[in-house]
């Protein structure tokens, strides 16, 4: 075993970064994700949840402070690898899903970077295979349900075999069946996962941590049930648990 591997799979620090036309959308945000923690993002409508997010795989470059994924600070001459390290899974599988069937779809990024024959049909089956679609391969992704849809884009993500899988919004416009059977594939898998969402029970049930981005700052970092316990604080952040429902008991 590598004792100088780095323990966390992500670290930002004193991330602040402001829109082209002057809009200051994150004040120096810290935050540090250990391997293997599923962690969920929680906040109002901006407070800048998507642009910290778009940080964590370079789309946007930090105008000051750093973000390191795996022991990798990410720059301009760290793309490439960085972005087979963070898997983004986005809130619309139709903005991720393009090609004709999903193999294709699936085999598009491992192919891109470079994988041929028999190494890039086991990624594929083994990505539709741990988020239970291998039954889809050949059928066009515009036939499969929402949720099927929603599976398929975590396996494109999947196939890319990622150290961080950041999901955004991924229970919205579910049913309860499909919500439940994403929630067990999350649970199934062994990569870092964070979570952004509005949906604060499928936080709870997900991820025993959570971070409250408000303002641009991490406002609170701790253990979910104690977060959403805490109608002071999700009042003051304009974070609502759904009518009726009460934290369960331990």
């Amino acid at each position: 075993m590598n004792s100088l591997a780095p323990v966390n799979s992500l670290e930002v620090s004193r991330l602040a970064y402001a829109y082209p036309d002057g809009t200051q959308a994150l004040f120096g945000v810290d935050l540090s994700i250990a391997r293997g923690e599923r962690v969920a993002l929680l906040g109002p409508n901006g407070a800048g949840k998507t642009t910290l997010v778009m940080h964590l795989n370079g789309i946007l470059t930090a105008g000051h402070g750093t973000v390191t994924v795996a022991g990798t600070p990410v720059r301009k001459d760290t793309l490439k690898e960085v972005r087979q390290r963070v898997g983004l899974v986005f809130q619309d599988p139709d903005d991720q899903l393009f090609m004709p069937t999903v193999r294709d779809d699936v085999a598009f990024g491992p192919a891109n970077a470079g994988l041929r024959g028999a190494e890039l049909d086991r990624v594929v089956t083994a990505a539709l295979e741990r988020v239970g679609m291998l039954d889809a391969i050949d059928r066009p992704p515009h036939h499969l349900s929402f949720g099927q849809r929603r599976r398929v884009a975590v396996a494109t993500v999947l196939a890319m075999e990622p150290e961080i899988l950041v999901l955004d919004e991924p229970s919205s416009n579910l049913d309860p069946a499909a919500r439940r059977e994403l929630a067990e594939i999350l649970r199934s898998l062994d990569v870092t996962v964070l979570m952004v969402t509005h949906d604060l029970p499928y936080a709870l049930e997900l991820c025993e941590r959570s971070l409250i981005l408000s303002g641009g700052v991490i406002a609170a970092d701790g253990p979910t049930r104690k977060l959403l316990s805490d109608a002071e604080l999700l009042a003051e952040h304009r974070l609502e648990l759904p009518y009726g429902f009460t934290i369960p008991a331990v």
